[in-house]
């Protein structure tokens, strides 16, 4: 029979030691973890809060905006311009349509999360403007709004009408192929639907510039 074995006293204060360095060791492994999933969660929430608030990138697909923004192109849109500021007549907007979703999430208790079809265009007319086309060219408060460079004359006439307290006209560039206010399932825009004000082109790098 194996006699017991004895422990000292600075044995014991050793095991304890090691207990108590697994112990811290396996704390701090989990301390990192978590520290790690808060800075994505932080990430992504600064992420979120610049896009809705602040700026974001948008691809132009389709040439509605030619020649002044080209298919493919990326665009920085400011948030903050008609946070701080006004919309003013020829800004260049990222805006949506009646009735235009891509998709739309059912969360529950009345919410859903929508996410809309956008489109860039050419803001023409705002709240109290009359606007009409006639003989192919666009006119804003009787006075013309010149066609853009390069860009042929509108081939059908609009019709004057005066925009109401919440309405602006919004036209593409290339006034031959935008859908636009102009069309019956278009028409005048709301405040809300208009998203931002494109600032510049960001990409590809050789087109980087300004927009006017």
């Amino acid at each position: 029979m194996e006699a017991e074995k004895k422990v000292t006293p600075a044995q014991q204060e050793v095991s304890k030691k090691k207990k108590k360095g697994k112990e811290k060791e396996k704390k701090t492994l989990k301390q990192e973890i978590m520290s790690w999933i808060w800075t994505i969660l932080a990430a992504f929430a600064i992420a979120f809060f610049i896009r809705a608030f602040i700026a974001e990138p948008i691809r132009v697909d389709g040439t509605s905006m030619t020649n002044t923004l080209l298919d493919g192109e990326i665009v920085l849109v400011s948030k903050l311009d008609y946070r701080f500021g006004d919309m003013q007549r020829n800004d260049i907007i990222i805006c949506r349509y009646p009735g235009r979703v891509n998709s739309s999430v059912n969360l529950g208790a009345s919410l859903s999360l929508t996410n809309y079809t956008l489109f860039v265009k050419r803001l023409v007319a705002l709240p109290g403007d009359a606007v009409e086309i006639k003989s192919g060219h666009l006119y804003v408060n009787d006075e013309l709004v010149p066609d853009p460079e390069k860009m042929a004359s509108i081939p059908k006439d609009f019709e004057k009408i005066t925009l109401g307290e919440d309405q602006y006209f919004v036209v593409g560039d290339n006034r031959r192929t935008s859908h636009d206010s102009r069309a019956d399932d278009v028409g005048p825009i709301s405040a809300s639907a208009i998203m931002g004000k494109v600032k510049c082109v960001i990409l590809p790098f050789s087109n980087i510039r300004g927009v006017e």
